[in-house]
């Protein structure tokens, strides 16, 4: 019984290890979402409020940015949420 939870959970194990090993990516989403947290108010226990009512919000971001932006950065080698070359020169 105990070689064949060893066994499953070593195929588990290797799935993971394999994922878990390759680039993340910069998760730009969550922080520009932590940047905006820490100055949405000169109060820092507003701001504490804030991030204890939006907690969520952290793990819906992070999740994106994991499987979504971080996957068409890693595809297209340009991330969402850069701001684009057309968007700066118009400044």
């Amino acid at each position: 019984m105990k070689n064949i939870r060893k066994a499953v959970l070593g195929a588990l194990a290797v799935p993971l290890l394999l994922v878990a090993g390759g680039c993340y990516g910069p998760f730009k989403l969550t922080c520009k979402l932590h940047h905006w947290n820490g100055e949405a108010t000169q109060d820092r226990w507003i701001n504490e409020f804030i991030f204890i009512v939006i907690s969520p919000a952290y793990g819906v971001c992070t999740m994106v940015d994991a499987v979504v932006l971080n996957s068409i950065e890693w595809w297209s080698g340009k991330n969402p949420m850069d701001p684009s070359e057309e968007t700066t020169k118009k400044k």
